[in-house]
C-alpha cells in the first residue's frame, strides 16, 4: 500500500514538473513556431549522438561534445548510424524549401531529440536552440551537480527572416586580442547572428598587417595610453611612449576567419577611408593632401575634430588625398591583400564622417575638381569612392560603404550600410542598391543603455526596449534589396572585452530577434521574461551583461511654486520602484513610487531601487538633485 501511494504521488508530481519545464521554454531569437507538449526527455548517463560525418560537421560535433561533457560530465559518443540514439542530427536528402539554408526542425519527445536541416548551418542553429531548452547549467564551465538534465517535449520549426544578421566590433579605438575577438564571435553565434563586421582601421589604430606597407602596423597600430573620457584627453607629449595598441598578423586573421567559419559566421572586413585615416597618414604622410602631415601621429583620444560646427571640420587632416595617385596605388595593394585573406564577398571601405576642410585648402584637390568637372567636395568624395569601387571589383569583391557614399553620387554597384537613421537606406534601395540597415536610432550599442548617471558617458542613449523596436525593412522599399540588419559597437569608451560584453548584451538579444524572428512573434513583455532567463545563463557562462533595463528613466519638471518634481518610468513591466531623499539606501519598506515626486527643498540626491515582488532587481540609482536641475526645461535661461 505504501509503494502504491508513492507511485500515485510520483504520477501526480510528474505532470507538474513537466508543465514547469514547458513553461520555462525561453528561446532567443524566438522561433517561427513552437508547439509544446507534455513531458520531458531525461538525458541518459552516457549520450549517443547520431550524426553525419563531414568536414563541415566537425565543428558542430565538437560543440555538442564539449558542451555536454563540460557541463553534464556525460560521455558523448558520435555515430553515423545509431537508430536508438537519443539525439539525432539529420541532414535532409531532399532540400526542404520551407526552412532554407539556415533553418531546422527540432522534435523533442520523451524518448529523445531529433534535429533535421538542409545544411550543417541549420543543424548548428538547431543545436543552439537545444542548449537553450536545457537547464541554465549547460552554459557552465565545470560539471554541474544536482541538476536534472531535462529537455521539454516540444516541436519547433525555425528559419531566419534575413540572411545578414550582424554585429560590428570596432577594434581600432582600443585593441582587442585575437582570443577576445573569438569570444565575441562565440557569443553572437549562440544567438544565430552570422555576420561579424570587423572595423579594423581608424584614427586610433591600423589593426591588420599589410605586407606591402609594413609601417601601417609598426607605426600605425600604436598610440599613447589614456583612460577616462575619450575625446577630451590631453595630447601626448613628443617623448611619451607610444606602445599602447596592437595588430593582427595575416596568420592571426586567417585563424579568426577559420574560427568564425566553424560557427557559420562570415566576416566583413572594414578599412575606413577617406576619413578616419589618421593612423594610415601617420605611417605614410604622402597619403595626405596637407603639407606637414609628416608631423602627425596616431590619435590617442585627444580632440581632432570640431563636432560643434557644420561639416565637423578636422583640426588635423585625417583624410586620404583624393587627388593623389599614390592614394589609389596604396589602396589597390591594401584591398588586394585583404581580398586574398577574407573569403566573404564584400569589403567595407567606410566613407563616413569625412571632414573636407583640408581638401578645400589643397591646390591638388582644386586642380582635380577642375579637371574632372566636380562641383563640390561631396562630388570629390564621390570621385574617390567610385575609383575605389573599381579597385574592389578588380579583386573580385563587392564594394560597401556607410550611407555618406550616396552624397555626390553613388557608384553603380555599391552596397550601402545605413547608419544615420533609415533615410540613406531608403534612398539607396530606391536607386536599386543593396542595403544593410544599422541606424543609430535602434542599434548603436555604444550608446548609453541606462541613465547617464549610471553609464560611461557618451553622446546619446539607447534603451533595450528601443532596440527591440528595430525593423530593418522600411515602408515603401523593395524588401529584396534589404539584406538584413546589424548593431554597431564603437569602442571609444569601451576599454576591455568585459565592457564590450556589457554594451552588447542584452541589446544583442533584441537585435537577434529583430533579424531572425517573424515580426508578428515579437512582444517586448514576453521577450524580457526570456531575457531574464538568459541573464542566468550568462551568469553560468561568466559573460557580462547590463542590468540597465531594470533602472528607471528620470524626467525633471517644475511645479507651479517653482519647486522641482521628478517623474519615474520603467521600461520593464511589473516592477515596483522604492525611493529615498534622505541619503539612505531604500528597500521595499521605503516609500513606493506611485506618481510624480516633489523634491524636498534641501535634498541633495534621490535614490531608487527596483523590486519585483520581494526581490530587488537591477542596481541602486543615485540621482543628484543638481543633475535633475540641469535637465529642467529651459535650464539656464
Amino acid at each position: 500500500m505504501k509503494k502504491l501511494s508513492l507511485l500515485v504521488f510520483a504520477c501526480l508530481l510528474a505532470p507538474v514538473a513537466f508543465a514547469q519545464t514547458n513553461s520555462a521554454i525561453a528561446i532567443i531569437p524566438e522561433p517561427v513556431k513552437i508547439t509544446p507538449h507534455t513531458g520531458a526527455f531525461v538525458l541518459p548517463r552516457e549520450l549517443t549522438v547520431q550524426a553525419p560525418l563531414s568536414t563541415k560537421m566537425t565543428p558542430v560535433l565538437d560543440l555538442i561534445k564539449n558542451k555536454f561533457s563540460t557541463a553534464t560530465g556525460k560521455l558523448v559518443h558520435i555515430k553515423v548510424s545509431a537508430p536508438a540514439a537519443p539525439i539525432k542530427l539529420i541532414l535532409n536528402k531532399v532540400t526542404d524549401k520551407v526552412i532554407g539554408d539556415e533553418g531546422y526542425y527540432l522534435s523533442s519527445t520523451l524518448k529523445g531529440v531529433t534535429i533535421k536541416a538542409n545544411t550543417e548551418a541549420g543543424l548548428f542553429y538547431g543545436l543552439q536552440t537545444l542548449f537553450q531548452l536545457l537547464p541554465k547549467e549547460i552554459e557552465g564551465k565545470e560539471v554541474a551537480k544536482n541538476v536534472q538534465w531535462l529537455i521539454p517535449a516540444v516541436e519547433i520549426i525555425d528559419y531566419p527572416r534575413f540572411a545578414w544578421r550582424g554585429l560590428m566590433f570596432d577594434v581600432s579605438r582600443h585593441f582587442f586580442t585575437k582570443k577576445e575577438v573569438m569570444s565575441y564571435i562565440d557569443n553572437m553565434a549562440r544567438y544565430k547572428l552570422n555576420l561579424f563586421h570587423w572595423h579594423l582601421t581608424d584614427d586610433e589604430g591600423w589593426r591588420i598587417e599589410i605586407k606591402s606597407f609594413p609601417k601601417l602596423t609598426t607605426v600605425g597600430a600604436f598610440n599613447a595610453k589614456r583612460e577616462g573620457t575619450f575625446g577630451d584627453f590631453i595630447p601626448p607629449k613628443p617623448d611619451e611612449p607610444r606602445n599602447y595598441g596592437g595588430f593582427y598578423t595575416q596568420d592571426d586573421i586567417l585563424e579568426v576567419i577559420k574560427y568564425a567559419q566553424e560557427r557559420f559566421v562570415n566576416i566583413l572586413p572594414e578599412v575606413d577611408v577617406p576619413g578616419h585615416s589618421l593612423a594610415a597618414v601617420a605611417a605614410y604622410p604622402e597619403l595626405s593632401a596637407t603639407p606637414g602631415a609628416n608631423k602627425y601621429a596616431v590619435r590617442s583620444g585627444e580632440k581632432i575634430m570640431d563636432w560643434s560646427k557644420p561639416g565637423h571640420p578636422a583640426l588635423v587632416d585625417n583624410t586620404l588625398n583624393p587627388a593623389g595617385e599614390f592614394t589609389y596605388q596604396f589602396l589597390d595593394k591594401v584591398v588586394g591583400e585583404i581580398a586574398e585573406l577574407f573569403p566573404f564577398g564584400y569589403i567595407h571601405l567606410g566613407g563616413d564622417e569625412c571632414a573636407k576642410n583640408f581638401w578645400e585648402q589643397s591646390d591638388a584637390v582644386m586642380e582635380l575638381m577642375k579637371k574632372e568637372n566636380l562641383k563640390s567636395q561631396e562630388e570629390v568624395q564621390s570621385y574617390f569612392e567610385k575609383r575605389l569601387e573599381k579597385i574592389v571589383e578588380s579583386k573580385g569583391k563587392k564594394f560597401m560603404g556607410w550611407d555618406e557614399i550616396l552624397e555626390g553620387g553613388i557608384g553603380p554597384n555599391a552596397a550601402v550600410m545605413s547608419w544615420r537613421g533609415i533615410a540613406g537606406g531608403i534612398e539607396a534601395a530606391k536607386l536599386g542598391h543593396e542595403v544593410v540597415m544599422s541606424p543609430t536610432t535602434f542599434v548603436y550599442i555604444d550608446y548609453m543603455q541606462g541613465d547617464r548617471v549610471m553609464e560611461p558617458h557618451v553622446y546619446a542613449s539607447l534603451r533595450l526596449s528601443k532596440t527591440y523596436e528595430f525593423e530593418p525593412v522600411p515602408a515603401g522599399v523593395d524588401a529584396k534589396l534589404i539584406k538584413g540588419g546589424q548593431a554597431n559597437l564603437w569602442t571609444e569608451q569601451v576599454y576591455n572585452i568585459r565592457q564590450a560584453e556589457y554594451m552588447t548584451w542584452p541589446r544583442g538579444f533584441a537585435l537577434a530577434e529583430s533579424v531572425w524572428s517573424p515580426p508578428a512573434k515579437k512582444n517586448f513583455t514576453t521577450f524580457f521574461a526570456k531575457v531574464e532567463k538568459h541573464f542566468a545563463r550568462f551568469d553560468e557562462a561568466e559573460i557580462k551583461y547590463a542590468p540597465s533595463a531594470y533602472e528607471p528613466d528620470f524626467k525633471a519638471g517644475r511645479n507651479a511654486d517653482s519647486t522641482i518634481n521628478v517623474t519615474l518610468s520603467s521600461e520593464v513591466p511589473g516592477l515596483d520602484l522604492y525611493y529615498s531623499f534622505d541619503n539612505s539606501y531604500p528597500d521595499r519598506f521605503y516609500p513606493k513610487y506611485t506618481g510624480i515626486l516633489t523634491v524636498p527643498i534641501d535634498a541633495t540626491q534621490l535614490r531608487v531601487i527596483a523590486y519585483r515582488g520581494k526581490t530587488p532587481v537591477g542596481r541602486f540609482v543615485t540621482m543628484p538633485i543638481s543633475e535633475l536641475k540641469s535637465r529642467l526645461p529651459n535650464h539656464g535661461k
